[in-house]
């Protein structure tokens, strides 16, 4: 009798346990780490910090107010808000922002409208000399990821990349005013994966997935190639590529460019998840190339993203999750990065930049 109770309730929990593993959809798989590790809490930076990739998400004075008291919890000195905009709508964000001093800086867009007609380049030349006057530091972000850049306002301007030569005058006035550059090419690379059960970013790439079949879109590496090109050719501009210039995949596609051109450098933003999945591989990178790389969210203002992206930075914490930032599956570690790595990262990288 024991025995036929046995195998009954062995049957039972394979059936049970087979049942799970076909019902549970992959888009509510949720799993909770079960290790007894360390969990490091971050109450604040270590050091001060500034935000070289944020937008102006907070629309009133009371929702600007808010952020700066978070700003300060954590020990945010200043945040740079990358606008996209041009004409009236920019003079409104430095009309509502301008009010806090020097916690924020205000980056302006390029006017693409009517960049297919003759001329274009001297006007969209003088729109920026006219947001550099209304208080514009620099410019961004400006984005392409394939079809031409999309992001700046009130225009997009496809088939536009960054070395085409009617962008050559924009990019020389840049470095003329001392206005650096922060631009976003290309997207991670499991976005340009297929869709299938080998991609292991699947359920994040699924949601910001690149449609590689679309006429006129530059791959990755073209996308890469149009970055260079620029930076190459307007060595007295400085350009930021957002996102580890989305080459989380392998970072010495960046790295090459990082110790090739002296007016390069890259933001960490909105790719920890990516980079905190191999931590020794990306610590790696920050040493090597720690003199390039600045502090960076594009994450909103919310307590909880600043704190996750500093538990990354600063501990060795291991295997946890957090399905604030992204939609992966996989889990993050703390990269553990010396004082010295932080200290450039945080604030002293982008002093060279600023000033």
């Amino acid at each position: 009798m024991k025995v036929y109770a046995i195998i009954f309730f062995s049957v039972v929990f394979i059936s049970n346990t087979v049942r799970a593993q076909e019902d549970i959809l992959l888009k509510d798989y949720d799993p909770v780490s079960i290790y007894n590790i360390p969990k490091t809490k971050i109450a604040k930076a270590k050091f001060p910090v500034v935000d070289f990739h944020s937008h102006p998400n907070p629309k009133s004075e009371q929702e600007i107010r808010e952020w700066v008291k978070t700003m300060d919890k954590f020990g945010v000195a200043k945040s740079i808000i990358l606008t996209y905009q041009t004409g009236k709508s920019f003079d409104s964000i430095v009309n509502l922002y301008s009010k806090y001093g020097d916690r924020f800086e205000l980056w302006c867009g390029f006017d693409f409208t009517g960049y297919n007609e003759k001329g274009w380049s001297k006007r969209a030349v003088k729109e920026l000399e006219r947001c550099y006057k209304m208080g514009a530091k620099g410019v961004g972000e400006l984005g392409d990821k394939g079809l031409g850049f999309f992001y700046s306002k009130p225009t997009p301007a496809i088939g536009m990349h960054a070395d085409d030569p009617r962008m050559k005058p924009l990019w020389e006035k840049c470095g003329e005013l001392g206005m650096p550059v922060s631009i976003h090419v290309a997207d991670p690379m499991w976005m340009y994966q297929p869709m299938d059960a080998h991609n292991d970013g699947l359920m994040n790439a699924y949601k910001w997935r690149i449609d590689t079949q679309k006429e006129g879109l530059l791959t990755h590496g073209q996308l890469i190639t149009t970055l260079e090109n620029a930076v190459k050719e307007n060595p007295k501009t400085t350009f930021i590529a957002c996102h580890f210039a989305n080459c989380s995949h392998d970072l010495e596609i960046l790295g090459r460019l990082l110790g090739k051109y002296d007016n390069m450098y890259a933001d960490i933003s909105a790719r920890f998840a990516e980079t905190a999945a191999v931590p020794r591989y990306t610590k790696r990178f920050y040493e090597k190339y720690q003199d390039k790389l600045v502090y960076g969210t594009d994450m909103g203002t919310d307590p909880e993203m600043y704190e996750l992206t500093f538990r990354i930075l600063e501990t060795e914490d291991e295997h946890f999750y957090d399905k604030n930032i992204s939609s992966y599956h996989w889990s993050f570690n703390g990269l553990g990065l010396s004082d010295e790595v932080l200290k450039k990262v945080y604030n002293e990288n982008a002093k060279k930049i600023l000033d």
